[in-house]
């Protein structure tokens, strides 16, 4: 798309009318001149990681004026994944993304801004933003709103997945209501998002690797007043933007894609990144397929031993030098590129220049690193022909290989009840089809079932495959995004109760002991339609999303 500038509407007699609504705004004369930069604010307050982004919204504005801009607020839409999970409001959280970038784009072309900052909090949010500035390409900083402090309980520190496996804790009658009522009040007790490795935070991070978001991003817990001084920087910073006319597309380069999956496998980070970057990498015109992913990952050691595997917080990789510090360590092997742009207006290597990691209990040397390999893993097999999902880093040792009885359920409700009602035995592999992009439709977050899984103690045991995908919270061996879907004819669909299924994450394998020839007859028998969504924006959703293996785009027209 080429833009329409600033100076398009505003400057010349037949601009009289507009500049007429711009004087009703309050602008002057003066102002009008600047540069238009647009502060995309994702506000809403239901989001606890944006109770505050109005304060930043205001010093973002502090620093565009005070270098010389003029910055014009507007809105964007976000959903709450947390608050959404488990039911059918789900369904909406993915499609939202592509209604982020659709409402940025409305209003930047419509109204002509020099330049944006975005700023933004939650997990569909950051990587429409993301797709928006790829796809607009003017200058562009994206600004996180900065995730969460954790929680304590009972004198230990925890975050938002320690209550959704305390809800199966409760189930098994490990823990009371009431103590469950205590731990509901006390885990979550900041704004930001929420306090682990999680799909927010880690697309947080993601953004400060791409170049897309200044140092510290990522990492600066959202209470602390320096998030406020970044806000400020980054107003300042746009407006040198603006001056070298550097834009998203030349900070996004296939060397910085491949930066943020390296930082992403070495942190750790959620599974929903193999859905977020492979788009953010195709609006930049780049093909990034999931075997890529993987081979970063194989080659890049996980260094963060993060919640909800691990037992370190976004706060402790703050004050141990953050998302630089990081990058600093992978650069000591080359294991990040140096040279691409960012929007400090300087290169990722000089951004680097005397960064350091300030405690290594927390961004481990990488000759003792947490695991040898990084934290994602793509697996192939005749379940998943184009490819699945998994956190490698948060599943316990001993359900690295895993094999037993599928236990098959058409959809998530229908799989944690029988996770709720003790119906799962150890050793079954529960597979949940018909949650994938088309056939959800909008590939739900499935966390209840897997941290439910968690607090009955059969994390150690069961496996859960799915079409769909898994929250960054999910813990244990949960195989996501498995393509083809169901929905589109893919073999998960094919597969009944009593399958026997083989996993070997190490060898990168998801199998089904049955034959070919099998598999052919299955799929001649007629299948059912898929369910009407009750949505006519789900059922245009559904009409135009491509695989999760492609990163859920929609077609190009």
């Amino acid at each position: 798309m080429s833009p329409i500038n600033s100076d398009s509407i505003k400057k010349g007699a037949d601009r009289a009318p507009h500049r007429s609504l711009l004087y009703a705004d309050g602008f002057t004369d003066w102002e009008i001149e600047r540069p238009w930069i647009g502060v995309v604010n994702a506000y809403n307050a239901i989001i606890p990681g944006h109770n505050h982004l109005g304060i930043l919204a205001e010093a973002v504005k502090f620093g565009v004026y005070a270098a010389g801009g003029l910055p014009i607020e507007f809105p964007t839409i976000g959903v709450c994944d947390g608050i959404a999970m488990n039911h059918r409001g789900m369904k909406f959280s993915l499609p939202s993304r592509e209604l982020v970038r659709d409402t940025i784009e409305v209003m930047t072309a419509a109204h002509g801004f020099d330049a944006l900052v975005m700023i933004t909090n939650c997990d569909k949010i950051i990587p429409g933003m993301a797709i928006a500035a790829l796809d607009i390409n003017i200058p562009t900083i994206i600004l996180s709103g900065g995730p969460m402090l954790p929680g304590r309980y009972k004198g230990r520190r925890a975050d938002l997945s320690t209550i959704f496996e305390g809800v199966g804790k409760n189930l098994s009658g490990e823990m009371s209501i009431d103590d469950l009522s205590e731990m509901e009040r006390s885990i979550c007790p900041t704004c930001g998002s929420c306090a682990g490795m999680f799909t927010a935070n880690t697309m947080n991070c993601v953004m400060e690797a791409l170049g897309l978001a200044m140092p510290g991003n990522g990492t600066i817990p959202a209470v602390y007043s320096e998030r406020v001084r970044l806000a400020k920087d980054a107003g300042r910073a746009i407006m040198t933007l603006v001056e070298k006319n550097i834009r998203p597309r030349d900070i996004v380069t296939k060397e910085a894609i491949d930066n943020g999956v390296a930082v992403d496998v070495a942190l750790g980070g959620s599974t929903n990144t193999c859905l977020h970057i492979p788009a953010i990498a195709r609006h930049a015109g780049i093909e990034l397929p999931l075997s890529r992913i993987d081979e970063i990952s194989r080659a890049t050691p996980h260094i963060c031993h993060m919640s909800p595997g691990g037992s370190h917080y976004i706060v402790d990789i703050y004050e141990a030098g953050g998302i630089q510090a990081v990058m600093a360590r992978l650069a000591e092997r080359k294991l990040v590129s140096l040279s691409p742009m960012t929007v400090t207006a300087q290169s990722v290597g000089d951004n680097l220049k005397g960064v350091r990691v300030l405690d290594e209990e927390v961004i481990h040397p990488l000759d003792a690193p947490v695991h040898a390999e990084g934290g994602i893993a793509i697996l192939y097999g005749n379940v998943a022909p184009l490819g699945s999902v998994v956190k490698q880093s948060a599943v316990l040792p001993e359900m690295m290989k895993h094999n037993g009885p599928a236990r098959v359920f058409n959809g998530e409700e229908a799989a944690y009840k029988a996770i709720s009602s003790r119906s799962i035995n150890k050793g079954d592999v529960i597979v949940i089809i018909n949650e994938g992009p088309k056939g959800g439709p909008g590939m739900r977050e499935m966390l209840q079932p897997t941290a439910a899984l968690a607090g009955l103690g059969l994390d150690t045991s069961v496996a859960l495959l799915t079409d769909g995908r898994f929250s960054g919270a999910s813990r244990g061996a949960a195989i996501g995004h498995i393509s083809p879907e169901a929905a589109t004819g893919g073999p998960i669909g094919l597969l009944r109760d009593g399958d026997i299924i083989d996993i070997d994450i190490p060898a990168r394998s998801v199998q089904a002991r049955v034959s070919d020839d099998e598999l052919k007859r299955r799929a001649a028998e007629p299948r059912p339609e898929l369910a009407p969504t009750g949505s006519q924006f789900l059922e245009r959703y559904r009409e135009f999303v491509t695989s999760g293996a492609e990163g859920a785009v929609f077609k190009e027209v």
